[in-house]
This record gives C-alpha cells, sequence and structure tokens, in this order.
C-alpha cells in the first residue's frame, strides 16, 4: 500500500504543492534532453545515408573531447585547439568511411555493425595512448551557477549548452533542406541504387555524413565533457542514445529531437518524483525501460517508417 501510494499520490500531491519546482524539473530534463538529441543526431545521421548503425559513436564523441583537451593542455589557446580539433575530427571520420567501411559495402549489416564495435575499442585505446587515462577538466568559461527567472532555478551551463545543441540541430536541418549536398543527402538516404542512378557520388556522400557526423561528435564532446568531465565513461553516454532512437526513430532527424526532448525529461520527473519508490537511482535505467515499452507499442518509433515485407 505504500508503495502504491509513493507512485501514485505523493508525486502528485508534490507537483500541487510546490508548482515551480516541478517546472524546474521538467526544464532541466528537457535542457538535458537537447544534449541527448545531440548525440543521437550522429547515429541518425550516419544510419540514413549508409544503413549503419555507427557504434563507434560514443568513441568518437569522447576522442572528440580528449583531443580538444590534450591540445588546451599542451599550451594551444582554445581558439587554436577547437580548430585543430575541427580538423582530426573531420579527418578521423572521412578516414573510417574510406578505410574501413568503403571495404564493406554490400556486406551484411552485422558485418558492418561489428566493425563499427571495433572501431569503438580502437578509438577508446588510441585515445587513451595519445592523451592518457586519467580525468581530465575541460573548462571553457561556461558559468554553472544557477540563474533565476520569475522564480524558476535554472542552470546557466545548460542553457548554453541546449542553445549550442539546438543552432547546430537548426543548421543540419536548414543543410539538409535546402542546400544541394543535402537534398542528395537524402536522395541517397531513400534508395542508394536509385541516387546512383541519377549521378549521385554514392561514396563522395558518405564521406560528407561522416565528416557531418565527426562534427556533431565534437559539439557533444564539448558539452559533455565540460558536464561531466573528459573520461572515459563518456562513451557511456552514447548508451543513453539508444532509447532516444528507439522512441524517435533510427532515419528521422526531427525524431531525434523529440526522443531526447521525452527521454530527457521523463528520466528527470521520474527520478526526483518515483525515485525514492525505488531506492532512487532509477534515472539510469529509466529510458531503457520506457524504451522497451515503447516497443511493444510502436517499434518503428514516432517518426520512423513502418516497414512492411511480403513473402
Amino acid at each position: 500500500m505504500e508503495f502504491l501510494t509513493a507512485i501514485f499520490v505523493s508525486p502528485f500531491i508534490e507537483i500541487y504543492e510546490y508548482p515551480l519546482f516541478f517546472i524546474e524539473v521538467v526544464l532541466g530534463g528537457l535542457l538535458a534532453g537537447v544534449m541527448y538529441s545531440l548525440v543521437a543526431l550522429g547515429f541518425v545521421l550516419i544510419f540514413k545515408a549508409s544503413g549503419v548503425f555507427n557504434f563507434a559513436q560514443g568513441a568518437m564523441v569522447l576522442f572528440a573531447a580528449l583531443t580538444l583537451v590534450g591540445l588546451i593542455e599542451h599550451g594551444f589557446p582554445i581558439w587554436l585547439a577547437l580548430i585543430s580539433t575541427i580538423i582530426v575530427m573531420i579527418a578521423l571520420a572521412m578516414a573510417i568511411e574510406k578505410v574501413v567501411l568503403r571495404k564493406l559495402v554490400n556486406q551484411e549489416p552485422i558485418i558492418l555493425f561489428m566493425a563499427t564495435i571495433g572501431l569503438s575499442y580502437f578509438l577508446d585505446g588510441f585515445g587513451q595512448t595519445l592523451w592518457g587515462s586519467d580525468v581530465k577538466v575541460l573548462d571553457l568559461g561556461i558559468p554553472n551557477a544557477p540563474i533565476e527567472f520569475l522564480g524558476i532555478l535554472v542552470n546557466q551551463f545548460d542553457l548554453v549548452a541546449a542553445a549550442s545543441a539546438g543552432t547546430l540541430v537548426a543548421v543540419l536541418a536548414i543543410f539538409f533542406q535546402k542546400t544541394r549536398i543535402g537534398r542528395a543527402l537524402r536522395a541517397v538516404a531513400d534508395d542508394h541504387q536509385a541516387a546512383l542512378s541519377v549521378g549521385i557520388p554514392l561514396k563522395t556522400i558518405w564521406a560528407i555524413v561522416w565528416a557531418v557526423a565527426g562534427l556533431v561528435g565534437l559539439v557533444a564532446g564539448i558539452m559533455w565533457g565540460t558536464k561531466l568531465g573528459v573520461q572515459f565513461t563518456l562513451t557511456l553516454v552514447a548508451l543513453k542514445a539508444l532509447p532516444v532512437l528507439i522512441l524517435g526513430g533510427f532515419t528521422s532527424i526531427p525524431g531525434a529531437i523529440i526522443g531526447g526532448l521525452i527521454i530527457g525529461m521523463g528520466e528527470k520527473v521520474a527520478e526526483v518524483f518515483w525515485g525514492a519508490a525505488f531506492g532512487g537511482a532509477i534515472e539510469d535505467w529509466f529510458a531503457y525501460m520506457l524504451a522497451l515499452a515503447f516497443l511493444l507499442f510502436r517499434p518503428q518509433g514516432l517518426f520512423g517508417e513502418k516497414i512492411i515485407e511480403r513473402v
């Protein structure tokens, strides 16, 4: 009885008595959700263009953060370290596409997936070899103190991070919809063979997509590295992108955004208002349980295409 009361009654009493606190929790979750969306976006870009689920995206996020903080520690000014890291991530992404994945064109999806798992472990080890395994502090001068607005406390860093991630997502959306390369990317995503038949260079498009995914990994690495510290557990952040993709759909950019917001808000609200009933720390697994429940009703995601196979 006490358990049911803690789940179904107590949270609503708290929300009624402290509505501003509830708004703070929801807003904090939405801001975190934007950062989840940014990580998920890297998966979506590559999956749309090549059909490859890039398990190494989390390692790319970590490698970008390690490279940036490593260059800063070696005396590079922040602006020069950032430019250098952008070049490194573009070169790395294009090298992965050319050296590894291009050799596996037309192979079974499981082979490509296993290749990206191998890439993930390689990037983890390579980053550790280059920059060491100690936890590093990435300080870009962004304030991390809360500010008050209409009685609601909001963390300044979360606002800056969400604004940066949102700007990047908006730029990518315009890029996909309005530019010639963006239209070619969408054509490749719809049908590889049809795109080739009208003269779209498939390998070039894949290289561009992987380069863009590298830049997305850099921005995600900067934000999460500043928030959590640059450490090798940062790759686990990528795992939180999986429930985001399940909710939004593996091929939808809007789905990655909406899914990230749902997961971010859901896990924060669940932790604050239902955590005590389950002994706490449900934020770590709530997103996966929500995704598992969602699979029962709409396995293709909110914005994913329903696949119908005729036999």
